[in-house]
This record gives structure tokens, sequence and C-alpha cells, in this order.
């Protein structure tokens, strides 16, 4: 096995359980690992600090388990069963709700690696190499290791980030039991969601927001709702089923205008309380009728910041998106704001919706600061894992 060797001082981070090793902090490397490879770090004084998966670029290795040069057997049967049986101790995989994130990378000790669940198909989703490399031998472990899982898809095309060394990077099924649909559909809360992990964002569905389109569906009731970034229209579906008076949903993609429709025909046929538009939606925004303000937004957006040089001009377009629901909410109402941008913490976010606030004039309370939901988890020793930001704002 490969020995990586770092600098004096820097094994600091990996002592405290941090799952990250930058280059920066490598002093030399004994062999010549390839992307995906198993590698041993160890101290400058040669010390075992960890084991994990090799891969060019600022961070070198991801750990898989600390203060060994080796991994057991059963190594990962065991951190997808701990995975799982947290999950069902959580009451999260009930009747009525069978979608839920079974690894969340870090969080779950199996760093570059997604998974989420519908039904009986898992979606599996590499961001590293070394988890690339080991997908089938994944798949397989979810296959044995999670009784409702028979079917698992891969779906890595667009995650991983260096491909040059592979030419084998495609989507496919992993493990197929042949009982497929054309058309799949899963249950969040009492409620069917259609499901396209082949051609749909990131897995198929946000399964973070589970939480957050419960708590919108609280406040619907009697509320005119405005569903932005509507994606596959979960908040839409959820406040309708709260009473919402009507319901509007815009994204600026006619295929997710398609599935929002899909989804509350599913859940509600024949509904006369729900519109969708496709619209891009600053323009939307500007556009509202002021004699039928909404009382209830939702903002969604994609991430502004995929990385941190895009900070400064994602926190602009956060002032921006916000300052124009603030001027448009009819008083009394209630807005959600979210950010999924890692690079931008819940003090940036949180800046960037104040100067908002100040901006339109409006008295401004927090109801509620979200986040993403217990089946996320973030490792206590990798901060980094906090990427979904949430506020719930009562604006007189």
């Amino acid at each position: 096995m490969t020995r990586i060797y770092l600098k004096k001082h820097k094994e600091e981070a990996l002592l405290r359980f941090h799952p990250w090793v930058f280059s920066g902090a490598i002093a030399h490397i004994e062999g010549n690992p390839e992307e995906g490879d198993i590698v041993s770090v160890l101290s400058s004084e040669g010390a075992p600090l960890g084991v994990g998966h090799y891969q060019e670029g600022s961070i070198c290795v991801r750990i898989l388990e600390f203060r060994t040069e080796t991994l057991t057997d059963n190594f990962l049967s065991q951190r997808i069963h701990t995975a799982y049986q947290m999950r069902q101790s959580l009451q999260l995989i009930t009747p009525n709700n069978n979608t839920y994130r079974l690894i969340h990378g870090e969080g779950d000790f199996l760093p570059g690696l997604i998974v989420d669940v519908y039904a009986d198909t898992a979606v599996l989703q590499a961001h590293s190499a070394g988890m690339h490399r080991m997908r089938q031998l994944i798949a397989e472990t979810i296959v044995e290791q999670v009784p409702e899982v028979n079917n698992v898809y891969y779906k890595s095309e667009s995650t991983l980030p260096f491909k040059r060394h592979f030419t084998d990077i495609q989507d496919g099924w992993l493990i197929h039991s042949g009982n497929q649909e054309s058309e799949y559909w899963s249950k969040e809360n009492g409620l069917e969601f259609s499901i396209d992990w082949l051609r749909g964002q990131k897995t198929g569905f946000f399964v973070d927001q589970r939480e957050n389109r419960a708590l919108v569906e609280h406040y619907s009731n009697g509320r005119r709702v405005l569903n932005m970034f509507c994606y596959t229209g979960g908040f839409s579906v959820y406040a309708l089923r709260g009473g919402a008076q009507l319901v509007h949903s815009v994204d600026s993609s006619d295929k997710a205008i398609q599935l929002v429709q899909c989804n509350v025909n599913r859940n509600f046929p024949d509904c006369n309380r729900h519109e969708a538009f496709c619209r891009d939606a600053f323009a939307f925004l500007d556009n509202i009728n002021a004699k039928t303000p909404y009382d209830l937004i939702i903002l969604d957006p994609p991430a502004f910041a995929k990385h941190r040089e895009a900070v400064k001009n994602a926190l602009q377009g956060y002032k921006r998106l916000n300052y124009k629901a603030f001027s448009q909410i009819a008083s009394g109402g209630i807005l959600f704001s979210f950010s999924c941008s890692q690079a931008v913490d819940k003090d940036m976010f949180r800046l960037a919706v104040f100067s908002a606030a100040a901006m339109a004039g409006r008295k401004v309370r927090i109801l509620h600061q979200l986040h993403q939901p217990q089946d996320h988890p973030i490792s206590i020793y990798h901060p980094e894992g906090e990427y979904l930001k949430g506020l719930v704002l009562y604006v007189e």
C-alpha cells in the first residue's frame, strides 16, 4: 500500500478526526498511487494517522478510517449497516415515507459517497475517484444491508471532479431487478412524487427539504402561496395539502413545470388551486399583481456559489432575490428563504437577507432558522458538511 507522509505539525487536523488531507500538508509519497487507490497516511515521524482514498487535487486523501494502516474486510458493510440503523432508529423509514438519504458522505463517515433511497431503488452518486471505483461493491452491500432495496442506479457523470483517468464513467444500473416501471413514484410523508433519476437534478429529488416542506404545510392554510424555483413542486404539493387558498409554482425549466404539474395531479386530481409558470424568477417577482399579493413565498434557488471565488456575487444574488420578495409580500406574510451554497455560511446568508429586509424597509422577525434534516447528518469533526441554510420570516 502507498504511504503518504505529512509535513511536521500537519497532522493536527487528522488527530481531531477531520477527514481531509490537503496537498499542501504532504511531505512525500512512497509509491505511485493512482486516483482512487487506498493509501496510508502517516505523520512526519511515521505514526499511522489513517487510511483513505487518494485523488489528485487540493484534497488528496479522504480518510475512511483513522489511526490505522488497514481497513477491515467488513468495513463497508458495517458503515452502511450503521447508517441504515440510524435512519430506522430516527423513524424515518415508515409506510408513509420511503424516501430518505441513506449515506451522506462525511456525515456517515464515507467521504465522497451519496446514496438516496426511493422505495425499492437506491441512487448512488460518487464524488471521489475512490467511491467510483468501489461502486459495484457499494451497490451489492446496499442490497445486502437494506431489506427494502433491490435496485441500485449509478448517477455520477456530473459529480466526479476528475475524469481524465477513467473511461468507464457512465450512468446506469448497477443492480436491476427488471421490475421497474417506466414511471416511478416514491412516498414522502404520505405524498407521492415522481422520481426521475435518469434526467433529474441531483439523484432525482431534493430529499434534504423534507422537514422544511412539512413546515410550509403547517403555515399554508388559507394563504396565497408562491413557490419560486419550484423544480418538482415539493413545496407546492405540501402547501396544497396544508389548505392553501392558491399555489403558484415558478421555474425557468419547462421540464420542471411538467414535473410539478404531474406531482400535483397525482396527489390532488382536478385541483383548481394550483397554477404553474415557466418564467425567469426575477422577472416574475417584478410583475406580481400588487392588488392580490402573495402572503407566503418560498425562495429555494439553486446554489449561487459552488466555490469560494463566487461567494461575493452569490451574496449579491441572495440580497437581490430576497429584496424583491420583501418588496412584494403582503403584510403579515411569511417568507421561507434558503441557500444550499456550501461556500456561503449561515452568517453570510443571514446578513444578505437582513440587508434585503432593510433595503425594502419592512419590519421582519425570524420565526425559524432551518437546516438540513437528520438523514443529512454533519460529522462534528467536519463542519463543512453543513450546507443547507434557511430562514422563516414574518413580514409586517
